[in-house]
């Protein structure tokens, strides 16, 4: 038996700015080392085991959260949010500004994503080194757990990617503590490297992870999670920020290996082609994924649920069925519910992985995860913290009802009345509402809270005359939820979030927050992937690319019927028609047309971030001024309160170093390998 080796072991990574951070919720895996037990007999027992494995699912917690509020997400916020929590923004413009915690500034501010997602790709090593000392499962088990771990561990790898650049991959078998403290720095591998380690990991867990989970175990990978994740991974390799960037050709280690490809390669984008459609057919042949619908309800009287919001009508799409129209959906709830707490985990077949409700105690003041999120968003007369705001570009951006561009040039003035309540798709916009909010694709509905919109709050306790529910909430000057002075909780913006806010969503007069689980990978997304994959094989080839098993060949080329099983249902869901052929036979045209739907589909997922830097395109959009609605203006000026103003105290700027975050000063010191990203300041 090896006593020791792990105690020396995790003094080494110590050593390497890796240290352990012990979590009361998890694993202390340091009391067992200094109990003297051996590594045989931990792994023999089945509950040191789990916990264990459940260290490293920690760790996918605090900075390593996906979707959240600003405290522990801050790239949840792009061009499309912002927050306002105190000192007039000045937290949201440091972020903006590009200072992540770098250093000591920022008052170390989510830096804690590096350390913990080495904690656990080091302790996940060591598990997938050891389980098949188990005694206690059976060999079906320990596959399942050796792949649970190998997803993590790959999967902690990828937020590193995504984040940082290329980072250094740790030795598989585990550091050796003999080797010098030189030694022992590694470098960063290249980006090229990283995500062939990630994807070939990843279709490695897809062989040894179970096919489904129960209730109990919803939030633990899926072979379909780490086919899904394998095909995200691969598309980010082969996006314009890593692949052929020349402008990071001045991105390298210590010995001037560049780290970013200098050349161009389409087949990267048949890789991820190939990828999506692996998940495709899995998706399809199985049945266990799809995008998520509501069929088509009457009016029962229930407020929170009104009566099915149709489309206008449409030659083809109104009269199919979906995915090839929607005259059996409702397209508004079918958004709606997939992240307010409508379903359980379980109950979502467009829900590939998440991280479950991410909470930390059952204290709202305490939680991290999407229940938080919603404390943000919710208006002051509802209990929330209403800080969570709207950018006009992001607002605009939504589609007129019937698929057209909102053009705020020819949007009519004035406000909804009982008069002209005809005009209007969607009767539930209630009146004095401005009218540029009516006549929007149903996804501006379940995401925007509009000046004028109403709040269910259905949870609250009923007053004689309903006086906490179905509301109205305005963020004029002066108003319970708008700009009051010598306050700081009001959107700085005037427009608010209302997605993942469900209806009987309310944290004062006796009400309560629902538990929502985390989207953290949607089939949607795989779909869009998809789709954006295959419109950049433009040079004519078609490239023959084995499935993820062996099992088959894909052919991989630019093909329209082929995008449009990407991007049809997505569309369809939405309640929006697909795009006719001119748009599919343009690759630049659909790329500008993707771009839009992903603003739009993955709002508030902490998708759009990424999204920006991976295209190259975030310096044109992080970099503009940020504009709302004329929050200085109280009701009896209400008609200025609608002209867009620039929010003078959320400044912005966009710099080539804000590609990727920093490494911190301690990590650069303890490791004399590690280069810094470009364009931001080395320790020395």
């Amino acid at each position: 038996m090896k006593k020791g080796k792990y105690i020396l072991m995790g003094a080494i990574i110590v050593g390497l700015g890796l240290g352990f951070t012990s979590c009361s919720d998890y694993l202390n895996v340091d009391r067992y080392f200094k109990e003297q037990q051996s590594n045989d007999h931990i792994f023999e027992s089945k509950d040191y085991t789990l916990q264990w494995l459940s260290f490293c699912y920690s760790r996918l917690q605090g900075d390593n959260i996906e979707v959240g509020h600003s405290d522990i997400c801050p790239t949840n916020f792009s061009d499309d949010q912002a927050f306002n929590e105190g000192n007039n923004g000045d937290r949201y413009r440091k972020f903006k500004l590009g200072e992540y915690g770098y250093g000591y500034s920022y008052g170390g501010y989510y830096t804690n994503s590096w350390p913990w997602a080495y904690d656990a790709i080091y302790q996940a090593s060591i598990l997938i080194n050891n389980v098949y000392k188990n005694k206690d499962f059976t060999q079906e088990e320990i596959t399942d757990v050796k792949g649970q771990a190998r997803f993590l561990r790959a999967y902690f790898y990828w937020l590193l990617l995504k984040k940082y650049g290329p980072v250094p991959i740790m030795p598989i078998e585990g550091a050796d503590y003999t080797k010098s403290y030189e030694e022992l720095s590694f470098p960063r591998n290249t980006y090229d490297e990283c995500v062939d380690f990630i994807t070939s990991e990843m279709q490695q867990a897809a062989s040894e992870l179970f096919e489904k989970r129960d209730n109990l175990n919803i939030c633990r990978p899926t072979k379909g999670a780490a086919l899904a994740v394998r095909a995200k991974v691969f598309l980010y390799g082969a996006s314009p920020l890593a692949n052929g960037n020349t402008e990071m050709a001045d991105f390298t280690d210590k010995s001037g290996r560049i780290l970013i490809p200098q050349e161009y390669d389409e087949s990267k984008w048949a890789k991820a082609a190939a990828a999506a459609k692996d998940m495709i057919e899995y998706a399809e042949k199985t049945g266990f994924y799809r995008i998520y619908t509501v069929g088509v309800r009457k009016q029962d009287n229930d407020k929170s649920y009104p009566s099915t919001i149709t489309p206008p009508p449409h030659e083809i799409y109104s009269n199919r069925n979906f995915p090839e129209g929607w005259q059996n959906i409702d397209p508004f709830e079918s958004y709606r519910a997939i992240f307010n707490g409508e379903l359980y985990a379980a109950e979502n077949p467009e829900l590939i992985f998440t991280r479950g409700l991410n909470k930390d105690g059952n204290n709202l003041e305490t939680e991290q995860g999407i229940a938080d999120l919603v404390r943000h968003q919710l208006p002051a007369s509802c209990g929330g913290w209403n800080i969570h705001g709207v950018t006009q570009k992001q607002c605009d951006a939504y589609d007129m009802a019937w698929g057209e561009p909102f053009d705020r040039t020819t949007c009519p003035d004035g406000y909804v009345t009982n008069d002209n309540k005809q005009d209007h798709l969607y009767d539930h916009v209630p009146n004095d509402v401005h009218m540029e909010y009516t006549n929007r694709e149903p996804r501006f509905y379940a995401s925007i809270a509009y000046n004028g919109c109403v709040w269910d709050c259905a949870s609250a306790v009923e007053g004689k005359d309903e006086h906490y529910r179905y509301i109205q909430r305005w963020y004029y000057r002066g108003a319970d939820d708008g700009r009051i002075n010598g306050g700081q909780n009001w959107l700085i913006t005037g427009i608010g979030v209302k997605k993942y806010v469900h209806p009987t969503d309310c944290a004062n007069h006796g009400g309560s927050i629902c538990d929502k689980v985390e989207p953290t990978l949607r089939y949607a997304d795989i779909l869009l992937i998809y789709a954006e994959s295959l419109n950049n094989l433009t040079s004519g080839k078609s490239y023959d690319i084995a499935s993820w098993d062996g099992s088959k060949t894909h052919t991989i080329k630019r093909d329209i019927e082929e995008m449009r099983r990407g991007v049809k249902p997505v569309r369809m869901r939405a309640g929006l028609p697909d795009y006719d052929n001119t748009v599919y036979q343009d690759p630049k045209l659909f790329f500008n047309k993707l771009v839009h739907e992903r603003q739009i589909e993955f709002f508030n997922e902490n998708q759009r971030f990424f999204d920006l830097r991976r295209w190259k395109i975030a310096e044109e959009h992080e970099s503009e001024q940020i504009y709302g609605c004329n929050t200085l203006v109280n009701r009896d000026h209400r008609d200025a309160f609608y002209t867009p103003v620039r929010v003078a105290n959320l400044q912005t700027s966009f710099s080539r170093k804000q590609y990727f975050w920093p490494i911190t000063y301690d990590e650069l010191k303890r490791n004399k390998n590690m280069t810094q990203a470009p364009g931001w300041q080395d320790y020395d």
